[in-house]
């Protein structure tokens, strides 16, 4: 699985215009913060295989939430799938020390 720290991630998002940004996390944690144009697919609802199945295998994504445990698993999943996922170490909270 592929990792990024949040610098990286902050200067890959500014320079490519093109990148998918993916939140994992519940609805409910969306208080802690968003990171702006992010695909909101919470890895807890029973819809999320599907969801993520639907994502187009010729991008590149860009996954996080709060801290980065459920973005690495979810990263590893859509990485089976065939989809070249990133998963942002840190999370929203890292996202909110250099935002």
């Amino acid at each position: 699985m592929k990792s990024i720290s949040i610098y990286e991630f902050k200067a890959k998002i500014e320079t490519d215009k093109d990148a998918i940004i993916v939140d994992v996390r519940s609805p409910e944690e969306e208080v802690e913060g968003i990171i702006e144009n992010s695909l909101r697919i919470n890895i807890m609802e029973p819809s999320f295989p599907a969801k993520v199945m639907d994502l187009d295998k010729s991008k590149c994504y860009y996954v996080y939430c709060r801290s980065g445990g459920r973005s690495a698993s979810a990263c590893m999943y859509m990485e089976k799938l065939g989809l070249n996922a990133i998963n942002v170490e840190g999370g929203i909270m890292a996202w909110n020390q250099i935002s």
